[in-house]
């Protein structure tokens, strides 16, 4: 019988991924949850929890484990998890991805930096921090993200089985993909050797936070103000693509742009900075300036477009954007 290494007062190992639309999360979590019922015999349930359906935005998946007799009778959202998977590091940026962890929970980070320094950037005071390239991996092996997400975690998470792992991943692809049954394999073999973690003890004298429940709201019925008064208006200019961008972004080239606009057409978050200027005849004429990174989200339909070759899709490297971004300039006219 297997044992769970840590269980909170109601009896259950807890999971929470965290991720964005299109990586994966969901179905990662669906196999982690079989490969912990069928492989190890543990009681366990998978769900997600998501807004609007589409690729970028922001989802959760929750996996709970337990002992064949503890039953299984909470369907809320992991709120204090054990392990927490990171499916995407710019998500810190929005979204408070370690929420209710213990002293002890492990976090695991879809990065290339250090556990040092996600402990510094994402300000975790102790437990362990494991940190795996998932994007880099899935590139190279042309597979998905998950897989070696996955591979990161069953060897984080010693009571399972990758074994049983390799054996769900072959029953859920041999059927409709079988070409993509050794990929995924390879892909979640790396995830599972090229993980790095390293534990950090609590500073002598300092607590983790307190914790606070996600989901509840600022404005209620006993705190909204009177009247229905919007207090924090929508603004275009404070949207942050960045999050929604899965490993790759357009690089571009001023010295083999031919300014034809073929890019602007076809961009969907109209990314690209144009300013008039006069062209060699003295003409004005729309040259392209650069890209507002704030604003794309990596779907690279203007590389496609790019007849020139100015536009190119490159692997994306932690502050090249904020070093090539080329701001819109938002001139308000006040009457």
């Amino acid at each position: 019988m297997v044992t769970l290494p840590k269980l909170n007062e109601l009896g259950f190992f807890e999971i929470r991924l965290e991720s964005i639309g299109g990586l994966g999360a969901n179905l990662a979590g669906k196999m982690l949850a079989e490969a912990g019922v069928v492989g190890v015999g543990l009681n366990g349930v998978s769900f997600s929890s998501y807004g609007s359906e589409k690729k970028g935005s922001p989802v959760k998946a929750h996996i709970r484990f337990c002992d064949t007799n503890t039953n299984i009778r909470d369907a809320s959202p992991v709120e204090r998890p054990h392990v927490v998977g990171i499916f995407h590091e710019s998500l810190s940026k929005t979204v408070n991805v370690i929420s209710g962890i213990y002293e002890d929970s492990i976090v695991l980070v879809n990065s290339t930096k250090t556990p040092e320094q996600l402990k510094e950037k994402m300000k975790l005071l102790g437990g362990t921090i494991a940190v795996v390239d998932a994007i880099g991996i899935a590139l190279e092996e042309k597979n998905r993200t998950n897989m070696a997400m996955l591979g990161a975690l069953f060897r984080l998470c010693d009571f399972l089985d990758p074994e049983t792992m390799k054996a769900v991943i072959r029953k859920s692809l041999e059927k409709k993909y079988p070409q993509a049954v050794q990929p995924a394999l390879r892909t979640f073999e790396r995830g599972y050797n090229e993980v790095r973690f390293q534990t950090f003890d609590l500073p002598e004298g300092m607590q983790m936070p307190a914790f606070v429940r996600q989901d509840t709201p600022v404005l209620g019925y006993e705190t909204q103000p009177i009247g229905g008064t919007i207090t924090n208006p929508g603004n275009s200019i404070l949207k942050d693509l960045s999050i929604s961008r899965a490993g790759m972004m357009p690089h571009f080239a001023e010295d083999k742009c031919i300014h034809c606009a073929a890019c602007d057409n076809v961009c969907p978050d109209f990314c690209f900075v144009w300013e008039e200027q006069l062209d060699k005849r003295g003409r004005p004429q729309m040259f392209l300036q650069g890209i507002d990174y704030q604003y794309c989200k990596g779907c690279l339909k203007c590389v496609k477009a790019c007849p020139t070759e100015a536009l190119t899709d490159e692997r994306e490297e932690d502050g090249y954007a904020e070093a090539h971004r080329v701001p819109h300039r938002f001139d308000l006219a006040v009457n």
